[in-house]
């Protein structure tokens, strides 16, 4: 048995650490796996060119880079650590209406996927490039002073199909609407700064490699454990097992 966070984000977009940095960060503490998922935002929107300008988000010119150095840093957190490090992005939608907003994270995904075009669309190209789909921190029950990301949660009953996941955590916060929702969830930190490693983690029992731990994401055989340093599995406050 051991934890994933499977939503973290590199100084590639607007995050603390180097993808180097984030490899140690959790390999040190025996994490099973993670994945780096930097924001990846539209293009066309006057927001997504701020972020593109303030260099918040993955670019075309960025991608590839960003690419090769998961593939190089995957193969020594391997050799190292025996954690696995998954590729990915996520794909951001900022709007100035909560109602409009939408992240998705787009995990063992090596591919380019276009924020700009609706959600349902994002979805199924991140599906058809061998990743999973999972609407990301919907805040719906307001726990969290961050930004809202409204716009799948309304639209939860017609794009329930198109995800493999929605984050039941964001952090330290648990989303009850979500745990009630019974729909197929997973817990992340959405780690932006080490302080930020006490949150909730998805537990795993599956083999360390990557086909295996997208399995087990797919058919929800995890459950969730609250991770406190500096014990490096912390205490399931919430021991839920599905599938």
């Amino acid at each position: 048995m051991w934890l994933g966070d499977f939503h973290l984000h590199s100084n590639f977009s607007d995050g603390k650490l180097s993808i180097p940095e984030l490899v140690d960060l959790f390999g040190k503490r025996g994490f099973g796996a993670i994945a780096i998922t930097d924001h990846l935002c539209e293009e066309k929107t006057l927001i997504g060119k701020a972020a593109k300008v303030l260099e918040r988000t993955l670019t075309p010119a960025t991608f590839p880079i960003y690419r090769e150095l998961l593939k190089s840093e995957a193969e020594r957190a391997w050799k190292q650590y025996r954690m696995v490090v998954l590729p990915g992005f996520e794909v951001t939608k900022n709007a100035i209406g909560q109602a409009r907003s939408a992240h998705i994270l787009a995990v063992g995904c090596e591919e380019w996927v276009s924020a700009d075009q609706d959600a349902l669309e994002i979805a199924r190209a991140i599906r058809q490039a061998g990743g999973l789909s999972i609407s990301s921190h919907l805040v719906p029950n307001g726990q969290l002073t961050e930004k809202k990301t409204l716009h799948l949660w309304n639209r939860k009953e017609e794009l329930a199909p198109e995800f493999d996941a929605w984050e039941v955590a964001s952090g330290p916060v648990i989303f009850d609407e979500v745990l009630r929702s019974g729909l197929p969830m997973i817990a992340n930190s959405d780690l932006h700064h080490p302080r930020q490693m006490r949150s909730w983690k998805t537990r795993l029992e599956c083999e360390r490699h990557p086909e295996a731990i997208l399995r087990a994401i797919r058919k929800q055989n995890l459950s969730f454990s609250f991770y406190e340093e500096p014990m490096a599995l912390g205490s399931a406050i919430l021991d839920r097992r599905t599938g």
